[in-house]
């Protein structure tokens, strides 16, 4: 049996099995959510989070400016605390570049970082440099905190709760696969390979919904619906069903998936790094909440399934029919 065999999330499994936590009343809260939860005192919580980059793997230098990844490299670790309901406070960076990578494209990178700082109103204090013989290697970490009222996990998923998500799906992905076979730029590519390159953590939006307690356990989409939506089903021992029809699409992505014969749903439900808020929510609050979230933000937040007592099972209909999607969500050992 190999790595590729067992798959991240099987690796993720192995490891939290010999470094359990004792919870709340131990301390802390480790490996199984978007971040490490340590307690500073009765009410309050602190968040650490943790997400490494790897030219080649996660990004191609020549497909990305060094501005837009010093940016996306910070974001998907503020969109980590955003999960969890949490505020932002500082950053950590370690980072390993080629001795031959000019300083321009190093302060340029770093440009982008102190661009994402400002706007999430974070810190960097610190991490470490080093020389490497290979690819770019990147990796902040970045520290927040939360009231433990409006902490979310994912394992508070209830049976019944509808399965909501705040902002279109697919679009990274599309932008991705855009970048990958060439496709020529109009402005509906142009939309989705922004939506790749730079996405955008939504911490007023996890700040927001973790203060709801009509809410109950949330996440980022970081690897793709159908791989997230999975981590909530184990975490809460629940199944879960998705209502391909209301799955919410941009009209960039409907408009691209058309001209190339891509399918719009299937990039939607396995598309990673949308960094949307994956979240389910008390069925009879759903629609006061959700007038409440398009008045704050502009926007639905998205019903698009519901949590079941069926655990491990998860079902996607199309207007009832059963239909199974071709493409499952991303996984860093199993995907090449």
């Amino acid at each position: 049996m190999t790595l590729r065999d067992i798959g991240e999330f099987g690796l993720i499994e192995r490891i939290a099995e010999r470094f359990p936590t004792a919870g709340f009343e131990g301390g802390s809260l480790g490996i199984g959510d978007d971040c490490a939860v340590l307690r500073r005192n009765r009410d309050e919580l602190d968040l650490v989070t943790t997400d490494l980059l790897i030219e080649g793997s996660h990004f191609l230098r020549e497909a990305i400016s060094p501005r837009l990844l010093g940016r996306k490299s910070l974001a998907v670790n503020l969109s980590d605390i955003a999960a969890m309901g949490g505020e932002c406070r500082w950053a950590f960076l370690a980072l390993a570049l080629p001795g031959e990578i000019s300083v321009a494209w190093i302060d340029e990178f770093f440009d982008g970082v102190q661009e994402r700082l400002a706007e999430a109103g974070v810190e960097l204090l610190g991490g470490d440099t080093t020389r490497s013989n290979g690819p770019i290697v990147i990796q902040f970490t970045v520290l927040g905190s939360v009231s433990r009222a409006h902490l979310k996990l994912r394992r508070a998923a209830r049976a019944q709760d509808l399965i909501c998500v705040t902002d279109c799906l697919g679009d990274s992905g599309a932008g991705l696969q855009a970048l990958l076979e060439g496709v020529a730029r109009n402005d509906a590519v142009a939309h989705l390979i922004e939506r790749h390159l730079d996405p955008r953590p939504q911490l007023a939006e996890g700040a927001w919904l973790g203060a709801s307690s009509d809410v109950h356990a949330m996440m980022d989409l970081s690897d793709g619906l159908d791989s997230d939506i999975r981590r909530i089903m184990e975490q809460s021992r629940a199944g879960a069903r998705i209502e391909v029809e209301h799955l919410p699409l941009s009209s960039q992505l409907r408009e691209v998936a058309a001209q190339h014969a891509w399918s719009a749903w299937e990039l939607a439900v396995s598309g990673g790094e949308d960094y949307a808020l994956l979240c389910t929510v008390a069925p009879e609050r759903y629609t006061v909440l959700a007038e409440a979230f398009r008045s704050r933000f502009g926007r639905e937040l998205s019903a698009v399934g519901r949590i079941t007592d069926r655990p491990g099972q998860l079902l996607y209909l199309r207007d009832g029919v059963q239909v199974d999607p071709s493409k499952l969500g991303f996984d860093h050992f199993k995907n090449d």
